[in-house]
């Protein structure tokens, strides 16, 4: 819940943020560069920053050909 609230504080102040949940590949570096122990373990990351412009709205497909629910 609290990723939900920093970036719902983030949208508020006129910034993009997204949630990148950790890729294993990159912990090394990331540690190195911002000087985090090696005690910790990377979970996930929210970049954000100013937007260029807003983002273009994404349609989708109906669930219903990908999506099954049984009673």
């Amino acid at each position: 819940m609290f990723q939900v609230f920093v970036w719902i504080m983030l949208e508020a102040e006129g910034f993009g943020a997204s949630l990148q949940h950790d890729n294993p590949l990159i912990d090394e570096r990331v540690k190195a560069r911002f000087g985090i122990p090696e005690s910790r373990t990377l979970l996930a990351q929210m970049p954000f920053g100013m937007l260029p412009a807003e983002p273009a709205k994404k349609s989708f497909a109906p669930a219903e050909p990908r999506v099954k629910m049984f009673a």
